[in-house]
């Protein structure tokens, strides 16, 4: 099958695809981070530059696109019939370093969850998941911080009447 966009027309369209905030990735965000979970984001000292890490949990999560990463039995994770000779190498690729960077991070202590694409239409199951994966948060979400040490005034983000 012959690509039905000019050379022009595809490079536009593949330069705005994004590795990083892409939708699935901020909605996995905005869950973990409802529960009460904190987290650094893309840490490029880590093996394949983890979406979010939880540095005291020695813990990692990568959220996956279906395609670019060829998510086994997933609808959207398709071989592109046009240029097979190129898509065949680069999405196995992708496949193969995805377990080597898993594997490197498990040697080095680190706990490896995946979330792929497909499955953050279901954010009750990856909830289940995180709980089971990364434990209880620190603090339930919603609860006021502790006052900051040596302060009456409270911590950032804190209103006093939720202190008192």
């Amino acid at each position: 099958m012959v690509d039905t966009l000019s050379v022009e027309a595809r490079s536009a369209l593949m330069s705005r695809i994004r590795n990083r905030d892409t939708k699935p990735e901020m909605a996995v965000r905005k869950l973990l981070h409802g529960m009460g979970y904190r987290y650094r984001l893309h840490r490029s000292d880590l093996p394949g530059t983890p979406d979010l890490v939880f540095p005291g949990r020695s813990s990692v999560i990568f959220v996956h696109g279906c395609f670019w990463h060829l998510h086994d039995g997933c609808k959207h994770a398709r071989m592109p019939k046009s240029r097979v000779a190129y898509w065949v190498p680069k999405l196995k690729g992708n496949r193969t370093r995805d377990r080597r960077n898993e594997r490197a991070l498990r040697t080095r202590g680190w706990r490896v969850m995946v979330i792929w694409e497909c499955q953050v239409a279901d954010l009750d199951r990856i909830e289940r998941r995180a709980r089971r994966f990364l434990g209880a948060p620190c603090s339930e979400a919603g609860a006021p911080r502790p006052l900051r040490a040596g302060s009456s005034r409270p911590a950032p983000g804190v209103s006093r009447a939720a202190t008192e």
